[in-house]
């Protein structure tokens, strides 16, 4: 699939933090980008039992709802010692507000419960990416890490105060978008879709 500069592609998200930052990531390759929520697409139910399966449902609907190419990602936060929770129910563990202070509340007392010392999680990323009427390519990405509480820093969103990947200090909440953007999950699932882009 190749893509001119000023083609437009739907990013299939109703989420604003996660459309503002693929926004970020195709900026440079000047591809517009409108969020489903912009268009007033429809949210699909999320019945896959994988992100991969996830992200490549929103992105065939929202192919199909716009006639665009569409760009759907799914991720979320895996965390070994919850045997991969909240993995693809990371969004619902937030609730209907979204309320990612709650979800971080639960991850921590989950673990309290497991009475484990066991902090490793990791971010995974899957991103699809569908023409109308086409089967989806799909780029994943992962990056390793631990958690920390209480959370830390108000740069990010989701699950980022809680998430220090491996060889920093500071929570993906904390550090800089730019820093973030060169190394996240996303960013390596990115890295792979802008490979098969060239």
């Amino acid at each position: 699939m190749t893509f001119e500069r000023g083609s437009t592609l739907v990013v299939a998200s109703h989420n604003p933090g996660k459309v503002r930052e693929i926004k970020e990531l195709l900026a440079p390759f000047g591809i517009v980008t409108k969020g489903a929520a912009e268009l007033g697409l429809p949210e699909p139910d999320e019945t896959e039992t994988t992100f991969a399966g996830n992200a490549a449902l929103k992105a065939r609907a929202a192919a199909n709802a716009s006639g665009l190419a569409a760009l759907a990602d799914d991720s979320g936060l895996a965390v070994a010692a919850l045997d991969g929770a909240p993995g693809i129910y990371s969004a619902r563990w937030a609730g209907e507000t979204k309320d990612f202070g709650f979800a971080m509340s639960r991850v921590e007392r989950e673990l309290k419960e497991k009475g484990t010392t066991d902090f490793s999680a990791k971010f995974v990323c899957a991103l699809a990416l569908v023409e109308p009427g086409k089967e989806p390519e799909i780029f994943e990405g992962e990056v390793h890490g631990h958690l920390v509480f209480p959370p830390r820093g108000a740069r990010g969103f989701g699950y980022d105060p809680i998430f220090v990947a491996d060889g920093m200090s500071e929570t993906f909440g904390e550090i800089d978008p730019v820093k973030k953007h060169a190394m996240s999950h996303r960013a390596r699932a990115f890295a792979k879709l802008v490979a098969a882009l060239k």
